[in-house]
């Protein structure tokens, strides 16, 4: 089935196969914080339905809560980080072309929030990309 990112589709998604993933269970088992992760438009690219948020609440291992929203309509959540970059970005990490501490250490995905603690979680970032990869490759989007 296709999910096309971003999309509640694709959220609900995400929210399925984080809740259900064992492996992600045990690697964020003490992973404690929420984002919001901003989708820009890229570009060269006209994409009218971008820019668009979603919020993502992660707590020991689960996803307690996840949703889209359109930022300029709806007030933000306040999140313990904030991921912003273009579409074609977060498409190159879920699809293995980008790897996200790179894109985050090269500003390719920019990061407010307590770096040092996202930097001691890193199997608990990468994954989380993981459980990304796996909605993606379900969609066959990935390589846009």
């Amino acid at each position: 089935m296709k999910y096309p990112f971003p999309s509640e589709e694709w959220v609900d998604r995400l929210v399925t196969v984080l809740n259900s993933d064992q492996r992600y269970a045990e690697v964020a088992r003490n992973w404690e914080g929420d984002m919001v992760v901003f989708i820009e438009p890229d570009e060269n690219e006209g994409q009218p339905d971008l820019p668009m948020a979603i919020y993502i609440d992660l707590w020991h291992g689960k996803c307690r809560k996840a949703e889209i929203f359109d930022p300029s309509e709806a007030d933000l959540p306040l999140a313990t980080f904030i991921l912003k970059a273009p579409r074609s970005q977060f498409l190159k990490i879920f699809s293995g072309d980008l790897d996200p501490i790179q894109a985050m250490l090269t500003r390719r995905l920019k990061v407010e929030g307590n770096m040092a603690y996202m930097l001691r979680n890193i199997p608990t970032v990468l994954d989380f990309v993981r459980c990304c990869r796996i909605v993606e490759a379900e969609s066959g989007t990935s390589s846009e």
